[in-house]
């Protein structure tokens, strides 16, 4: 396992920016307002020529009990003691503050594995400040700007004495720019997971429940979940990376800058995923924000598996239960006609109870979504469809379906050489994917299909002559 860095301190003093800086790219939602970062958020990061992965935590607060603070500030202890060095980053501009002398006392009990870095150090603002932080008893303060960029090599001299340098011949592989290409390319890279919903129905419980610990924050306040977190885990000796994400609320219900950005960073996660879990609410399903979420889901051409928590409370009515259902897969059906028989899973994320036939369900989706149909198979199909359900005549000539492959997966995409496709009527076309959903075991899943009209191969012969 690579080395294990994290960075704490106090709230807002730019402990997130550091993280974007060292990982390299926008992974942590950045804002002036204290607090932003909640849970404890993972990334590959490297420096120099020292690897190791990077623990973005929560700002760190002395209150007490349950607490939303407390539980924040026990997810970040937890980070620290399973790190091999932690950055304690202080704001060389603000000068030391009560909260930064309480930290620093408790982390002088780890001052073995501590770094001091003074932050916003750029220029002469942050000299009392940095001044100031020798007296913390943490060694001498590194001073760096996260924002600009600079003083990393000093941090890179400090953390040398706790990682090893990445041997020359390891150091391509671990400078790659793009990690979501590599990963493409990799057949063993594992699955991605987004969890998505509206807010409080249980998303980041469900990961917790599924991993079989308490991964990410959760409480019965709406909205703890800011930052996409991602979860490295194992299904049946299958790789998983489970996303939890921000809730999303109806756009004209946004105002917040923040909010907006939790919003943004929950679309990116949809638009990377290869199956998106669409968490409802029992007590409340197909509400129309959760259509808008499956929509926004199917347009991205994911995977797609809706999952009801809290069915627990439906325990009590029967008949009220049986009528919640199938108003939801009526709905669905007529919401997305192009994705028949979306699977719908229903559990108790509190208590366990129904959650062994999510993952199943999601493997399921994930198999039809990488399916590729052969294209002579596809074309003795094609002859069928047209013998038994001709295509209309356009012009006083009968439509001719001349050829049809499938030119991508995930999600299954299809290309129909027509000989007048502006005049097939999308009737037609609708016909013809129901068949290939039906006729393929495509069920479930997003189906791209184009018209491309076969170009002419005696075009521009007589301009040749």
């Amino acid at each position: 396992m690579a080395p294990r860095v994290a960075i704490v301190g106090r709230p807002n003093v730019g402990k997130s920016t550091l993280f974007n800086r060292l990982v390299g790219k926008r992974r942590a939602i950045v804002d002036d307002t204290p607090g932003v970062t909640r849970d404890v958020r993972e990334a590959p990061a490297q420096l120099g020529d020292l690897a190791f992965t990077l623990l973005d935590t929560a700002g760190w607060e002395t209150a007490g009990g349950e607490a939303l603070e407390a539980r924040m500030r026990r997810f970040t202890e937890r980070a620290i003691d399973s790190a091999d060095a932690v950055l304690f980053l202080i704001d060389a501009r603000a000068g030391i503050v009560p909260l930064d002398e309480s930290f620093a006392g408790w982390l002088r009990k780890r001052a073995g594995k501590v770094i001091l870095v003074a932050n916003k150090c750029e220029g002469r603002a942050g000299q009392q400040g940095l001044a100031e932080a020798h007296g913390l008893g943490l060694g001498e303060p590194i001073p760096v700007s996260a924002e600009h960029g600079e003083g990393l090599s000093d941090l890179h001299e400090a953390l040398a004495k706790y990682i090893e340098p990445v041997p020359e011949d390891d150091e391509d592989a671990a400078g790659e720019s793009d990690e979501e290409e590599v990963e493409a390319a990799d057949p063993k890279r594992p699955l991605l997971l987004a969890i998505v919903g509206r807010p409080n129905v249980g998303k980041s419980t469900l990961l917790n429940r599924l991993v079989g610990e308490e991964r990410v924050l959760t409480g019965p306040e709406a909205g703890i979940t800011r930052d996409a977190i991602r979860v490295e885990w194992e299904w049946k000796g299958r790789p998983v990376r489970l996303v939890d994400t921000a809730g999303m609320r109806r756009r004209s219900r946004i105002e917040a800058k923040l909010e907006a950005a939790s919003v943004a960073d929950t679309l990116d996660t949809i638009r990377l995923a290869d199956v998106v879990v669409v968490v409802l609410d029992a007590a409340d399903m197909a509400d129309k924000q959760d259509l808008t979420i499956a929509g926004r889901v199917i347009d991205e051409g994911r995977a797609l598996v809706v999952a009801v928590n809290k069915t627990d409370l439906l325990a009590d009515d029967q008949a009220g239960a049986s009528r919640a259902w199938r108003k939801l897969a009526d709905r669905l059906e007529a919401s997305f006609a192009q994705v028949k028989d979306v699977p719908i899973v229903g559990f108790s994320a509190l208590n366990g109870r129904g959650i062994d036939r999510l993952m199943p369900a999601v493997f399921t989706t994930y198999d039809i979504w990488n399916k590729r149909v052969p294209t002579p198979k596809l074309n003795r199909w094609l002859r069928e469809m047209e013998t038994l359900h001709p295509p209309p005549l356009a012009k006083g000539r009968r439509i001719r379906l001349r050829f049809m492959t499938q030119i991508k997966r995930r999600p299954p995409t299809f290309v129909l050489q027509v000989s007048q496709p502006e005049e097939l009527g999308d009737d037609y076309l609708r016909y013809l994917m129901n068949r290939l959903r039906d006729d393929f075991g495509l069920p479930g899943v997003p189906i791209r299909l184009t018209m491309r009209k076969p170009k002419n191969p005696f075009a521009g012969r007589a301009n040749r002559r």
